[in-house]
């Protein structure tokens, strides 16, 4: 039976931070499922489509690396696709705290799902999406930032 998990997240833009969580998490996992989720505390800089294209820009040449878009429940997407776990990312302890939040409430929503947080890699541990949104804002160079291979969109 394949194991598989769910990577929930907004990934406005996917940075290299996203891809090394990713990637360790395919040395547990056979499938990993990219879920581009709808955050409706953000304001989305990329539209969604452009978010895809450029995760798949990002996974080109993985195996086991799906990706698909959603507007619910994290663990009612978990339920829908017969996935019980979640890997979730963290580049610090405030972040640690969020998600360990996130995942409490999502164990008394779905206590048979389980969630994984993987601490970013150290050399990640400074990129955000935000970050890259501002640097994006002010016409700076996001190479550092991102996956090798990856073209974002125009920005005006």
């Amino acid at each position: 039976m394949k194991t598989k998990a769910l990577f929930p997240g907004s990934f406005d833009p996917f940075t290299a931070g996203h891809l090394n969580i990713l990637k360790r998490a395919l040395t547990m996992f056979d499938e990993v499922v990219v879920a581009v989720g709808i955050n409706q505390d953000k304001r989305g800089f990329f539209d969604m489509d452009q978010r895809i294209d450029i995760i798949r820009q990002a996974v080109a040449g993985l195996e086991g690396v799906s990706i698909i878009k959603y507007d619910n429940l994290t663990v009612d997407t978990c339920r829908e696709k017969c996935i019980r776990h979640i890997v979730r990312g963290v580049r610090n302890m405030i972040d640690f705290e969020t998600e360990r939040s996130i995942a409490d409430a999502n164990r008394r929503l779905a206590p048979d799902v389980e969630t994984i947080i993987i601490p970013t890699a150290q050399e990640f541990a400074h990129i955000s999406s935000s970050a890259v949104r501002d640097i994006l804002r002010h016409h700076g160079d996001t190479s550092l930032f991102l996956p090798e291979g990856v073209v974002l969109p125009e920005v005006h």
